[in-house]
C-alpha cells in the first residue's frame, strides 16, 4: 500500500508541474485528461501528507520517551498515543481511497424503467420509480432530460427512459439496476387486496464517441409519428426515431424531441451506452464468474427491493437494509439508502484485500 502511495505522490508532483506550463491549455483534450488525473490523486496525496505528518510527530514523541527530561516524557507519551490513533484512522481512510475507482463514475446516467409482472399496477409503479428518480435527481443538483415514454391511460408507464446529467451520476445511481418489487392495494383494485408487481430498472453510463465503435452500416434508422395516450408525446409529424443495430438486434426508440435531429442524436447516444454496456459484460464476465458482489451493479434478473406500502416499508436485499420510511423514499429521499450500498460495496471490496 505504502508503495502505491508513494507512486501516487509522485505522479500527482508531476501533474501539478505539467498544469503550470502555459502550453497545456492549448490542448484541451489533454488539459482535460489530466486535471481528471489531478482530481482522482488529489484527495489520496492530501491524506497521504496527513499520514505522514503524524507518522513524523510519532517518530519525535519515541525519541523524547528515550530522553532524560521527565516532564517531556509525560507529554511526549501522551503524544505518542494520539499519534497512534490518527494512524489507525488514517490508514483506513487510505485503503478506501485506494480502493479501484469505476471508471464509469463521473459519467453521466440513462436510466430505462420498464413495467414487470402486474399489467397496469406495474406500469403504474414504474411512473412512481421515474418521479422518485427524479426528485432525487434534482435535489443533488442534477439534471434529468426525458427520452422516450410509452404511457398508459391511466397515466402508468410500460417504459420509459431518460438522461440525468452531473458530475458522479453514475456513482449515485449504479446501484438501482435490478427488479423492484411493490407491494400495495393496486388503484384498479377494488376488494382492497394488496398484490405484488415488478418493475425492471436498468442503468447505463452515457459513453463518448471514443468509447464504442459504431459503423453507420450496421445501424437500420427509421422515423415514425409519436404515439402514446397523449400530450407532448404525441405529434403530427414523423420525428420519432427507432433504431436498430443489426449485428446484435438491440433496438432504441426516442420520440420525446418534437425534432427528428435531436431524438435522433439521443437515440444514438443510448445505442452507444447499450453497445458499451454489452462490450463490458462481456470483459466482466469471467470476473463475474469467480466473485459475485454482494451488491450487484448490473444483473436486471437480481430482485433487489421491496416496496410494501400497508407497512411504510423499503427493504434492500442485497445488503439486508430496511427503512420504515416509505413516503420519503418515494418522494426522492434515496441518499440512506444509495450511501448504504455504496457503504457495503467499500466494506467488501476492503474485505478482499483491493485496495
Amino acid at each position: 500500500m505504502f508503495t502505491r502511495l508513494k507512486e501516487a505522490e509522485k505522479r500527482f508532483d508531476e501533474i501539478s508541474d505539467r498544469l503550470g506550463q502555459s502550453d497545456i491549455m492549448n490542448d484541451q483534450e489533454e488539459y482535460k485528461k489530466i486535471m481528471k488525473e489531478y482530481k482522482t490523486l488529489s484527495p489520496v496525496c492530501e491524506k497521504w501528507r496527513e499520514y505522514q505528518k503524524w507518522e513524523q510527530a510519532k517518530v519525535e514523541a519515541e525519541e523524547l520517551i528515550a530522553g532524560d527530561d521527565k516532564e517531556m516524557k509525560e507529554l511526549a507519551e501522551e503524544e505518542l498515543v494520539e499519534s497512534k490513533k490518527r494512524l489507525e484512522e488514517i490508514t483506513e481512510e487510505l485503503k478506501i481511497l485506494l480502493l479501484p475507482k469505476d471508471e464509469n463514475d463521473d459519467r453521466n446516467v440513462i436510466i430505462e424503467i420498464r413495467g414487470g409482472a402486474g399489467g397496469e399496477e406495474a406500469a403504474l409503479f414504474s411512473y412512481v420509480l421515474y418521479r422518485m428518480y427524479n426528485m432525487y435527481a434534482d435535489s443533488v443538483g442534477f439534471k434529468t432530460e426525458l427520452v422516450n415514454a410509452n404511457e398508459t391511460e391511466l397515466g402508468g408507464f410500460k417504459e420509459v427512459s431518460f438522461m440525468i446529467s452531473g458530475e458522479g451520476a453514475y456513482s449515485r445511481f449504479k446501484y438501482e439496476s435490478g427488479v423492484h418489487r411493490v407491494q400495495r392495494v393496486p388503484e384498479t383494485e377494488a376488494q382492497g387486496r394488496i398484490h405484488t408487481s415488478t418493475v425492471t430498472v436498468a442503468v447505463l453510463p452515457e459513453v463518448e464517441d471514443v468509447d464504442v465503435e459504431l459503423n453507420p452500416a450496421d445501424l437500420e434508422i427509421e422515423a415514425h409519428r409519436a404515439s402514446g395516450a397523449g400530450g407532448q408525446h404525441v405529434n403530427k409529424t414523423d420525428s420519432a426515431i427507432r433504431m436498430i443495430h443489426k449485428p446484435t438486434g438491440i433496438v432504441v426508440e426516442c420520440q420525446d424531441e418534437r425534432s427528428q435531429y435531436k431524438n435522433r442524436d439521443k437515440a444514438m447516444k443510448i445505442m452507444r451506452s447499450k453497445l458499451y454496456e454489452k462490450k463490458m459484460e462481456e470483459q466482466n464476465a469471467a470476473l463475474a464468474s469467480a466473485r459475485k458482489s454482494q451488491v450487484g451493479t448490473g444483473d436486471r434478473s437480481e430482485r433487489i427491493r421491496t416496496y410494501n406500502y400497508p407497512q411504510g416499508r423499503v427493504t434492500d436485499h442485497r445488503i439486508g437494509l430496511t427503512l420504515y420510511n416509505l413516503e420519503n423514499i418515494l418522494n426522492g429521499a434515496i441518499e440512506p439508502v444509495i450511501d448504504a450500498l455504496a457503504a457495503a460495496d467499500r466494506a467488501e471490496k476492503l474485505a478482499n484485500g483491493e485496495f
